[in-house]
C-alpha cells in the first residue's frame, strides 16, 4: 500500500509514446479518403450510364483499379483505427480488450481483402 496519489505515480512515468503516431496515421488516412472520395465521387458521376456493363468497363481501366483499391484498403485502415480507439477508450476488462482489439482487427482485414478480391473480379473480368 502507497500513500501516493494517482497523480503522484504518474509524474515521471513519460508517455507510452503511442498517441501522437496513432493521432497522425489517423489523420493523413483522413485526408486521403477526402481526395479518393472526390475522386470516386466524380469519376461515378461522369460515367454516362451506372449499369453493370458500363461500370466494369470503368474498373477495367488501367488507373481505376488502383485507385479502388487504394480507396478500399485507406477506408479499412482508417475505420479500424477509429474503432480501435473506441474499444481502447471504453472497454475496460484486459481480457474483453484483447478480444475485441483482435475482432476488430480481424474483421477489418476480411473487409479489406473482399474488397480487393471484389475489385480485381471484376476489373480482370472474372478470371480471378
Amino acid at each position: 500500500m502507497t500513500l501516493r496519489s494517482p497523480l503522484g505515480r504518474a509524474i515521471g512515468a513519460g508517455s507510452a509514446k503511442e498517441g501522437v503516431h496513432h493521432w497522425w496515421t489517423q489523420r493523413l488516412s483522413a485526408v486521403a479518403l477526402v481526395f479518393l472520395s472526390i475522386w470516386f465521387v466524380v469519376s461515378l458521376l461522369s460515367l454516362p450510364a451506372h449499369d453493370y456493363p458500363t461500370v466494369s468497363a470503368w474498373m477495367r481501366q488501367g488507373w481505376t483499379a488502383v485507385l479502388l483499391i487504394v480507396f478500399v484498403l485507406t477506408a479499412a485502415w482508417h475505420s479500424q483505427l477509429g474503432v480501435r480507439v473506441v474499444v481502447e477508450d471504453y472497454v475496460h476488462d484486459s481480457g474483453m480488450k484483447f478480444l475485441s482489439l483482435a475482432l476488430v482487427t480481424f474483421f477489418h482485414v476480411a473487409v479489406a481483402v473482399a474488397g480487393v478480391f471484389a475489385i480485381l473480379k471484376v476489373a480482370l473480368g472474372g478470371a480471378v
